[in-house]
């Protein structure tokens, strides 16, 4: 496989996030053909059709980062069994106004990581529901609704859990399979 981008969208804001070092576990799991590259999201404002003629600069600049990758890569924990409001307020964002889909057709997947036994997978279903309707193949297995223990994942991503490291270089694996049966080369 020849160099890959994969824009990387982190659901969470919060410094030491669970998800977070979930990302960099992934990270440091693949390939060095695969380059990760963090979108911010932190930025953006609210989504309104009002600015559909005329989108603001941090606007753009998300539409411009996700369109410059080649693959996607979506890491979101879940917040009142749904994905989190700057999350979905991003996807809203870079795939609007009508006809300017920034995702449309870039290979993707979909993981995240809780305290709670269930993972991350309602979240994961309503995303996957959102990615579906904007032309973005999504890998489906395996799924990765991760029960988040503190002394698994180091925050440096460091995975200590054998069988965890495994689960998850089996993910990487399955993701890398994906990615490379959409991005030529």
């Amino acid at each position: 496989m020849k160099t890959c981008k994969v824009a990387v969208l982190l659901g969470s804001l919060r410094r030491d996030s669970y998800n977070r070092r979930l990302m960099l576990a992934v990270e440091r799991l693949s390939p060095p053909q695969l380059k990760y590259a963090q979108v911010r999201i932190d930025d953006l404002p609210l989504y309104s059709q009002d600015f559909d003629a005329d989108y603001p600069a941090n606007a753009r600049r998300l539409k411009q980062d996700i369109e410059s990758a080649q693959a996607l890569l979506f890491v979101t924990p879940e917040y009142n069994r749904s994905v989190p409001g700057v999350l979905k307020n991003a996807i809203d964002i870079a795939s609007r106004p009508w006809g300017t889909n920034s995702f449309a057709g870039k290979p993707a997947a979909v993981i995240g990581t809780s305290i709670g036994a269930a993972g991350t997978a309602i979240a994961q279903h309503h995303l996957r529901s959102s990615l579906h309707f904007l032309d973005v193949p999504t890998l489906g297995q395996p799924e990765v609704y991760l029960h988040f223990r503190d002394e698994v994942i180091a925050a440096d991503g460091t995975v200590a859990n054998d069988s965890t490291r495994a689960f998850l270089q089996r993910f990487v694996d399955a993701y890398v399979a994906w990615v490379e049966r959409f991005v030529a080369g």
